[in-house]
């Protein structure tokens, strides 16, 4: 069996796409040459005529990306506490209650000037930068985790394969390393066979 130990965990299963997560110390080297196409030659069970089936699977190893909410520390904000305009009485436009907070690393911008307490307005200007901020986060994760699947999995045409499965002859071909093995040791979980 391949050296290494891990766990995964089912997230999805649909007809056609399975979405796992794997874990443990040596995952990222167990599944390092999976990404890309697989075809798979097969005879299937219900083919009568003996005729040798090709399929094409797609695999894409992915990071999972921080889902931690982001704590802001006020040593990571620059704030500027200004006075209110508009309604609400003498005090909200001559005492500087309102506050303008800039995060210093992207220059993201917030103003806050609900009440006539400055330190309230500025943890609500804290709050709302951190939810912003990590608003732009997960965007930006999901964006780079769009781009690297599309890489890795390519067009899915016959061109595009990391692998060719041929159950029949029982051979497995990694056509990056160029090694061969027994699809019967494949399919017992020798993969090392192929790096």
């Amino acid at each position: 069996m391949c050296g290494g130990v891990f766990s995964f965990t089912i997230l999805k299963d649909l007809p056609g796409h399975i979405v796992f997560r794997a874990k443990g110390k040596d995952v990222e080297d167990i599944f390092k040459n999976e990404p890309g196409g697989h075809r798979w030659q097969r005879i299937p069970p219900t083919e009568r005529k003996g005729r040798v089936h090709t399929s094409t699977i797609t695999i894409a190893v992915l990071e999972e990306f921080n889902k931690d909410h982001l704590k802001l520390s006020r040593s990571d904000v620059t704030y500027k506490a200004t006075k209110a305009s508009g309604k609400g009485g003498q005090k909200r436009n001559k005492v500087h209650t309102a506050i303008q907070m800039t995060h210093i690393e992207t220059g993201f911008r917030v103003d806050c000037c609900e009440g006539v307490s400055q330190s309230r307005n500025r943890d609500k200007a804290l709050s709302r930068m951190e939810k912003r901020l990590n608003k732009a986060s997960k965007k930006k994760a999901k964006e780079t985790q769009s781009k690297i699947r599309k890489d890795q999995v390519g067009s899915g045409m016959r061109g595009d394969k990391v692998r060719t499965v041929q159950c029949r002859r029982d051979i497995v071909k990694d056509h990056n390393t160029g090694k061969r093995m027994s699809y019967k040791r494949y399919s017992a979980g020798f993969i090392e066979d192929l790096f």
